[in-house]
């Protein structure tokens, strides 16, 4: 059983799919963040092909073999959701799982709250629901979102390197569990560097893959979305923002995500639940940003247990 390949035409762009397995219990699309491609989910996609399941994992727009839009500077998140339906409707997916991380979270529960007739359930790695923006305003000007706001900032820092060299520095900085913050006359590429060892569970052929498909693209769109383009704009969004399909959240304790403000309270003060009333939390004591890279057998047991939990229904 390998992992195939192959392109959607969606909304004008050719989108890369990875996919393995057949749709006999159900499908789960899986939905990548940043600094990361279709290949973050290998280790779960191959174990819920193995447990009956068709796995799909595309690259967005403007990511690994997918194609960037002809102005990336016109990025809008809508766009995202709108691919989304895009490759359901291309593969005649009734309905699915979503399985997401990092911003990749961010368009799956709009899916679900838009389309929950075509949603199973979700599975967030490390990000809560909240219908209300989380702030970042506390947080000091050397944070790594308000670097890179910063239109020409991010794209001069890591002009500095090579795309493998950006890609191996990202991944160090956001497997810590400490916020990213650059001190004054520093820029975010100068906390880590070449004598600093990648993480134990991330290898320099892993690297290797990432930044090979990120030589295709760049960071031009990257940059826009998740950095420079926030909020929704365009979208009609349901009045009740409340998610009514089942939702795992499976949160990282040492996620330096977890430590910005509103993330903890929205998971231990019930805020989330408010939102989302048929909600499992589960926390990894020693889980990263990258939990499902860095645990892969423990964030696979939960994603099949829980998809198993809730049967195909159409």
């Amino acid at each position: 059983m390998e992992i195939e390949h192959k392109y959607l035409s969606v909304n004008g762009l050719n989108l890369h799919i990875a996919q393995i397995g057949k749709d006999t219990l159900g499908i789960v699309v899986f939905l990548h963040g940043f600094p990361e491609i279709w290949y973050s989910w290998r280790y779960q996609m191959v174990a819920v092909a193995k447990a009956g399941y068709m796995a799909i994992a595309p690259d967005w727009r403007g990511y690994g073999l997918s194609d960037q839009p002809q102005d990336p500077r016109n990025a809008l998140r809508e766009h995202l959701i709108s691919d989304l339906l895009g490759i359901f409707d291309a593969l005649s997916i009734p309905k699915a799982f979503l399985v997401a991380k990092d911003f990749g979270a961010y368009p799956a529960y709009l899916f679900a709250l838009q389309y929950p007739d075509r949603t199973c359930g979700m599975v967030s790695i490390g990000m809560p629901y909240s219908p209300v923006p989380f702030s970042i305003d506390q947080l000091p000007e050397g944070f790594y979102i308000k670097r890179w706001q910063e239109p020409g900032r991010a794209e001069a820092d890591f002009g500095r390197y090579d795309v493998k060299r950006v890609v191996r520095t990202i991944y160090i900085l956001f497997s810590r569990s400490d916020i990213p913050i650059a001190p004054e006359g520093k820029e975010i590429m100068d906390l880590a560097d070449l004598s600093t060892p990648l993480p134990e569970w991330f290898t320099e052929e892993d690297l290797s893959v990432y930044a090979s498909l990120y030589e295709k693209n760049g960071f031009t769109y990257p940059l826009q979305i998740p950095y420079r383009v926030r909020g929704i704009k365009g979208i009609n969004q349901p009045l009740d923002p409340t998610i009514r399909v089942p939702v795992l959240l499976i949160q990282g304790e040492k996620d330096y995500v977890y430590k910005l403000p509103g993330r903890c309270e929205a998971v231990k003060e019930g805020i989330m639940k408010n939102y989302v009333p048929d909600l499992d939390i589960t926390f990894i004591p020693e889980g990263c940003h990258f939990a499902q890279e860095q645990f892969p057998d423990q964030v696979n047991q939960l994603i099949i247990s829980f998809i198993r939990g809730h049967p195909l229904t159409v």
